[in-house]
Formats: structure tokens, C-alpha cells, sequence
């Protein structure tokens, strides 16, 4: 059974201004397609939104429950999608041609491969939208840089006069 790793974003409160979009509630439908869009290039699918209560303080000793609108979504494990190995089905048996099937017997032709669905740099998700920049800044922030290219990186900057 796979396993899944799940990600809770808050949900836009407020529209993004986009080529052709007009109205508020375009601007807000926007907002939400590029948070959406945005996650799924990072590999995440959408799952649900849901309105949870949240308590907070107010003042020195009161508190007040407030409701908070967020988005759910889910992504196969690293380890996980490289464990899964889907069974084959046996090859038919050769010799009966009444099975066989036109396409079957049709010259195959080569179909270009898919895109990689890895994630894609940093740059070119925050140039698709200013709501994703956060996202993007996130990730850079985060990303490990291997020692190798450390060593080289310092070695190339060097004292500046």
C-alpha cells in the first residue's frame, strides 16, 4: 500500500491581479489556480480544503476561536515511489490468430518520452506568479547544497577588493 505525505497550506484570503482577469471573484479564483498549479509542480495533488477552528489568545487572559480556511494536499513518499513495482501480466500464448488484434499486428511507431516529473528549479515557478514566490524562496532556502560544490563556490569568490 503506498504511503503519503501530506501538506496543509492556509487558502488565499485575498485575489491576484492576472492578464484578463476582472472582478473579484476572478481575481480570487486566480489566486487560488496558481497556489494549486504552483503546488502541483512541486508534485503535490490536490486533496480537499477544510475550515478548522483555531484558538487564540485575546488580550492578558482571554481566548477566541477563530476559523481558518485551508488547502490539503498529498504526495507519494521519496522511498516509496521507487519501491512500487506493478506486476506484468503474462504474455499471450503465440499461435492462435483469431485473438489476435489489428492493432497488435500494426507497425509500432516510437512516441517521444514523457517530462520528468521531478521538481523543477526554483526560478521558474516564482516567474509564473507573485503568490508562488513564497513557495519558491522556501525551497531555496531549504535546498542542501553538496560539499563539492560548496568547495568550488568559495574557492571562485575569493577576498573582494
Amino acid at each position: 500500500m503506498p504511503r503519503y505525505e501530506y501538506k496543509v497550506v492556509p487558502a488565499p484570503t485575498k485575489g491576484i491581479k492576472g492578464k484578463g482577469v476582472r472582478g473579484a471573484e476572478a481575481r480570487f479564483s486566480f489566486a487560488l489556480q496558481e497556489l494549486m498549479n504552483g503546488m502541483a509542480g512541486y508534485g503535490w495533488e490536490y486533496q480537499r480544503s477544510e475550515t478548522l477552528p483555531s484558538i487564540e489568545r485575546s488580550g492578558l487572559t482571554g481566548s477566541t476561536t477563530e476559523w481558518r480556511n485551508v488547502l490539503v494536499f498529498r504526495r507519494l513518499r521519496e522511498g516509496d515511489a521507487q519501491e512500487f513495482q506493478p506486476e506484468l501480466l503474462p504474455a499471450p500464448e503465440e499461435g492462435n490468430d483469431e485473438d489476435s488484434h489489428p492493432i497488435e499486428n500494426e507497425e509500432k511507431t516510437e512516441q517521444p518520452p514523457l517530462p520528468d516529473n521531478g521538481v523543477e528549479d526554483a526560478e521558474s515557478h516564482a516567474a509564473v506568479s507573485p503568490a508562488l514566490s513564497i513557495l519558491a524562496r522556501a525551497r531555496s532556502l531549504t535546498s542542501v547544497k553538496p560539499d563539492a560544490q560548496e568547495d568550488a563556490e568559495e574557492k571562485d569568490e575569493g577576498p573582494k577588493t
